[in-house]
């Protein structure tokens, strides 16, 4: 068949001009979404960001940053790499190996650690091995290279500490707090001070040979530098380095690959980009979809008369069908054209509120090619052809006499096929959310997912059904609203496919921005709840450079303190069972100064099983809800990945409930030596005395100030929320603005004939806002029902709790609603009416 557009498809067009408006609107929006989330997920694909500490270093040895684990899947065993929270780090005696390949012309087993001054020294610094200085541009201007117990000084930082060559500094490393003798000052290379920012503080360079154990890591590097020999190909050193490595676990790693090695947030921001653009965008694709196809469908339904007129004076099943097909070519790809120029727009615009919130470097760029927008336009006129051939196939198939029947009067039987994938959707949505009950963490939420996106499909198949009970219990209540509620409720039961396309798009708005916003407030407000009881200490102190070592020795020898804990926050990765498949996930990790008796003096942890006096080495405490994740009970033994990747199997000795607000699993601060690039704790937790002895160790609040402070780092996944929330539901009320205008507009005769006989234009615009009032009130009930069968199973799996729901926040998506739905109706009507003349 051809789908040359033919005469009876530019006449649709041109003489249907706000129908085929509607359509083109609702394509456009499709293409601006998917567009937009195509953009990001390729950005996702081929992010990197350039070197710049090595940027000079041509070759780059360094340990995989990622864990990697085997599933078995339907295709065979695959494997899948999670980002280490930590540095991985390699042997630094693999420089030797490095330095012997032929056309290297040296390896340095490079070291980047955080050094605190001492009284002398102003702030905290960033320690290197003094052999980098080989790579990075890093001069000396006065004295001499360190030997062991020596340190050279940047230029800037020893004039804020009025130190000279010769002088003694008192510097704190991972190994503890030492004097050093400053044997020279530098001037900062390009390569010392990439990434150090405005307030990055000074650069410290001890002596190759001891660098590794001030950095709290013996032997070991972070990476091992690979300097060229003049006129040698960065390639072939790489496969010779390569093979000289071999069997080591170390790869080598050339071009923007060493980027990685510096900046591991590149890591997490592939996940985001990935999350937003493939997940997020696969459902928001759904989506818009799903509602593209239900304005074509509306929009072909709408013009079932003119199908039947034509089929009376001749036209063919085949002309129909071309004709649809024809319109779908004509408004499809210049729609879809339209909305990828602000997919684009809105592409950019989010890519940089992600970087200035710190999710993504900010040395990654956005690509933009032309295979996400060939997607939108694509994906657009897929669903125009697909909608319409649906919604075109009975008016071209049916006999023209009944085809005028069907035109005059609305089929009262819903389709078979119809009814019964409608029952259908609604079974798999109740199974899946009883799925959902019985699940916790990322089954619940896996399983929920399926819930909304079955539940929509229902109300979109069942909608004319939904649509009359939704009319008929209108009418119940307004038996006493006057003739024009009568009217509006005598219509809507009457037009109920017309009502359950209207309908649709609110139940859509409603229940995914309900969704996804109330997740977050459910987990916010228990994650609140569990800090603000969990912290029981009356002080508590914070620095974002690491507090000294000995702050919690200090904190306790004060007067009338009766506890204190330091407390190193970090994560690992444990391995959960999710969908039938394992992952890894990023777990919140404190290592605890003290004794487990002590931390309980400081933070109350809600201890459901076990006891924290036995946290220690090869035992720690998890959370209940990680526990039932895992399957680790009381005794067993949880298999995790340290954040440098070391894999571990510590004994579970306590399992508690608060793990939410405080990081899920609970160690000894010596588990964690070797393992962390900062030794410092971030946080002291105080019980007793008075805050002025402990503002020298860094900034003190109470409880409340750090809960305040704490719900404020979570910011980012507000955001994002919101940010998802208001890309589904602002698309999908446009729909619904959509649907309504195009539904208002076509009853143009409809309402010249209330008119001409007797009814007033108020009681017309009345009568339309009680239809209104019917479609918002309507669509946001089954929004809600379907957002809350959706979250109240996940938030039970996750948090163990029903969803929090904000009265006011409801209120306003509500009200939104409703504003949206009168609006759409009654601003197109009164230009209708006004154009009538009536």
């Amino acid at each position: 068949m051809s789908l040359k557009p033919n005469g009876l498809a530019r006449a649709a067009v041109r003489f249907k001009p706000a129908s085929f408006a509607g359509t083109f609107v609702a394509l456009m929006m499709s293409a601006l979404v998917v567009a937009a989330c195509g953009v990001l997920l390729e950005t996702g694909i081929r992010a990197s960001v350039p070197a710049e500490r090595y940027a000079n270093v041509p070759v780059v040895a360094a340990a995989d940053q990622s864990a990697r684990i085997v599933a078995d899947t339907v295709d065979g065993p695959e494997e899948t790499a999670y980002p280490l929270p930590d540095t991985a780090r390699v042997d630094a005696g693999l420089a030797a190996k490095a330095a012997e390949v032929p056309g290297a012309a040296a390896a340095v087993p490079d070291v980047t650690f955080p050094v605190h001054g001492g009284a002398a020294a102003s702030g905290g610094l960033t320690g290197h091995g003094w052999g980098s200085h080989a790579f990075t541009g890093t001069a000396l201007s006065k004295g001499a290279a360190p030997h062991p117990g020596e340190v050279v000084l940047g230029t800037d930082a020893a004039r804020a500490a009025r130190l000279g060559v010769g002088d003694t500094v008192a510097l704190e490393t991972a190994a503890g707090p030492a004097d050093f003798r400053v044997s020279g000052l530098a001037e900062a290379g390009a390569g010392d001070t990439a990434g150090a920012g405005a307030d990055g503080g000074g650069t410290a360079w001890f002596a190759d040979a001891e660098a590794p154990a001030l950095a709290g890591h013996p032997g070991k590097a972070d990476a091992v530098a690979v300097l060229a020999e003049e006129g040698v190909d960065p390639d072939a050193l790489a496969a010779a380095v390569g093979k000289a490595l071999a069997g080591t676990g170390a790869q080598v790693l050339t071009g923007d690959a060493r980027g990685e090695v510096e900046d591991h947030g590149l890591a997490y921001a592939k996940e985001t980009l990935f999350a937003v653009g493939g997940s997020f965008g696969g459902i928001a694709t759904l989506v818009a979809v799903f509602t593209a196809a239900g304005t074509v469908a509306l929009s072909v339904g709408q013009r079932t008369r003119e199908f039947a007129l034509l089929r009376a004076v001749g036209a063919t099943p085949r002309q129909i069908r071309r004709a649809v097909a024809a319109e779908a070519l004509l408004v499809a790809p210049l729609a879809g054209l339209l909305g990828c120029l602000p997919g684009i727009g809105l592409a950019h615009w989010w890519f940089g509120q992600m970087q200035d919130r710190g999710a993504v470097p900010d040395a990654v760029d956005l690509h933009v090619s032309g295979f996400p927008l060939l997607a939108a336009v694509g994906v657009g006129l897929l669903t125009a052809l697909g909608a319409g051939w649906a919604a075109g196939r009975r008016p071209a198939r049916i006999k023209p006499g009944q085809a005028l029947a069907e035109a005059s009067v609305e089929r009262l039987r819903p389709g078979v096929v119809r009814t019964v994938l409608g029952v259908a959707a609604v079974g798999g949505g109740a199974a899946l959310a009883g799925v959902a009950a019985s699940a916790a963490g990322a089954d619940a939420a896996n399983a929920s997912l399926g819930v909304v996106m079955l539940f929509m499909l229902a109300v979109a198949l069942l909608g004319p059904v939904l649509a009359r009970l939704c009319a008929a219990l209108f009418g119940l209540l307004l038996r006493g609203g006057g003739a024009s509620a009568s009217l509006a409720a005598a219509n809507s039961r009457t037009n109920a496919r017309r009502l359950a396309s209207a309908i649709t798009p609110i139940v859509l708005a409603m229940a995914f921005a309900s969704t996804l916003v109330f997740m977050h407030t459910s987990e916010s407000h228990v994650a609140a709840e569990q800090l603000r009881a969990g912290v029981t200490a009356d002080h508590v102190v914070t620095n974002p450079a690491g507090l000294p070592a000995d702050a919690a020795d200090r904190a306790a020898r004060a007067p009338g303190v009766d506890a204190a804990v330091s407390l190193l926050d970090t994560q690992v990765l444990v391995p959960v069972r999710g969908g039938g498949e394992t992952s890894l996930q990023g777990t919140a990790t404190q290592g605890v100064s003290g004794p487990g008796a002590r931390l309980a003096e400081v933070q109350d942890l809600d201890v459901r099983e076990g006891s924290l006096d036995r946290v220690g080495p090869g035992r720690i405490a998890i959370d209940r809800t990680l526990a039932t994740a895992t399957d680790i009970g009381l005794g067993d033994r949880l298999s995790l990945y340290l954040p440098d990747g070391t894999k571990a199997a510590p004994q579970v000795v306590a399992v508690y409930g608060r793990g939410l607000g405080l990081p899920a699993v609970t160690m000894d601060r010596a588990s964690l030596d070797g393992h962390v690039t900062s030794p410092f704790a971030g946080t002291l937790l105080v019980s007793g005395g008075d805050a002025e002895p402990l503002t020298a160790l860094g900034e003190v609040t109470d409880a409340s100030g750090y809960a305040l402070a704490q719900n404020v780092d979570r910011e980012f996944g507000a955001w994002a929320n919101y940010m998802m929330a208001a890309v589904l539901g602002g698309f999908a009320a446009v729909a619904a603005v959509n649907t309504l205008v195009m539904t208002v507009l076509d009853r143009r005769r409809e309402l010249h004939t209330l008119r001409l006989v007797g009814s007033t234009r108020r009681q017309v615009l009345r009568m339309l806002g009680w239809e209104s009032l019917l479609v918002s009130a309507a669509g946001v009930a089954l929004g809600t029902a379907i957002a809350m069968i959706t979250l109240t199973p996940m938030m039970r799996g996750l948090t163990g709790e029903f969803p929090h729901v904000p009265p006011l926040l409801y209120a306003a998506f509500a009200t939104t609603a409703g504003a949206l739905a009168l609006a759409s109706v009654t601003l197109p009507a009164r230009t209708a009416l006004r154009d009538r003349g009536a």
